[in-house]
């Protein structure tokens, strides 16, 4: 045990996603391919929509700050993840756990709010299509993304403001491959009630609201969409909006899971296991989903492959 002043923690020991030996190498490799995947995909399309201007719309706008977060957001703890699986005891300090908590709950609520602000632009886009310059103006998906992230970090000092305000001594073996929550609440030797009151309040909030507004997004979008007359305007629109619920269920669900929940030692290993679809999954998921499937996009890609082939040859 790492300790200071009468056995505080100025360390911690992070326990990881198992423990089991013959799991180590691996997962070790799916996680480095998972990371990969999701580095390559989404400053892919970071770099492919900030050199395209004919992507500068508002739809493409928020699939920028959606990748941009996802890029800084897996970076904030996979890189932690990955020595877990090399290392035999994954050490962090007291104040870069804090640090790690404040900057993933950072990006994980300005997460939710931007995948908000995609359904509503989808809605306006689909059910409003002859308003939809005025009411996705510049100004208003400026403002819509500088609401997400200031979400994302109103919520993010709610949490670490109330963890930091709490004492940890004696255990120090945090059971998560990240410093979350839920676990870091477990090892307090102080009370965490007011903590726990914050957690389901801002977690809520920032779960309901979001899920809610993207639901409702969708019924409307789903009700205009029986209205198609073409079976293959509705195949086609019906494709693409499962797909993204696929996408938002598995976020928000397992979130959900690992925070709306009785926190025993019991549902936090399940809770640690569903965690890994909204940190890792979800991430990797979302360039594919958003983008390559879509046809601007595609057509933007064969273009720049084009030129660089012509470049080359050159």
């Amino acid at each position: 045990m790492l300790a200071r002043n009468d056995s505080l923690v100025t360390e911690f020991i992070l326990a990881g996603l198992t423990d089991r030996p013959e799991l180590q190498q691996p997962l070790f490799h799916l996680f480095l391919m998972i990371y990969v995947v999701t580095m390559v995909g989404n400053l892919g399309l970071i770099i492919l929509i900030g050199l395209n201007s004919h992507l500068h719309t508002p739809m493409y706008y928020f699939l920028f700050n959606l990748s941009f977060i996802d890029l800084c957001y897996s970076s904030v703890f996979t890189p932690k993840m990955l020595m877990n699986f090399v290392f035999r005891e994954n050490t962090i300090s007291y104040v870069g756990c804090m640090t790690q908590l404040f900057f993933f709950l950072f990006f994980v609520i300005s997460e939710c709010y931007m995948l908000t602000s995609m359904a509503y632009d989808r809605y306006v886009a689909i059910c409003n299509p002859l308003l939809y310059k005025v009411s996705m103006s510049h100004q208003v998906c400026l403002v819509l993304s500088l609401a997400a992230y200031v979400m994302g970090f109103a919520g993010a000092s709610a949490h670490t403001g109330c963890m930091l305000r709490l004492t940890f001594c004696n255990v120090n073996v945090i059971n998560h491959y990240l410093c979350d929550i839920l676990p870091l609440l477990q090892l307090s030797c102080t009370s965490t009630y007011a903590n726990e009151v914050v957690v389901l309040i801002v977690v809520g909030i920032n779960i309901t609201v979001p899920s809610f507004t993207i639901l409702i997004s969708y019924i409307f979008i789903l009700t205009n969409i029986l209205h198609i007359k073409s079976s293959q305007g509705r195949s086609k629109a019906f494709s693409t909006c499962s797909s993204h619920m696929i996408a938002l269920s598995l976020f928000f669900g397992s979130a959900a899971f690992m925070y709306l929940k009785y926190s025993s030692p019991e549902s936090m290993e399940l809770g640690k296991i569903s965690s890994v679809f909204y940190t890792n999954v979800v991430p990797m998921l979302n360039p594919l989903i958003y983008s390559l499937r879509n046809k601007d996009i595609k057509l933007t890609v064969r273009k720049s492959l084009n030129m660089l082939d012509i470049v080359l040859f050159i």
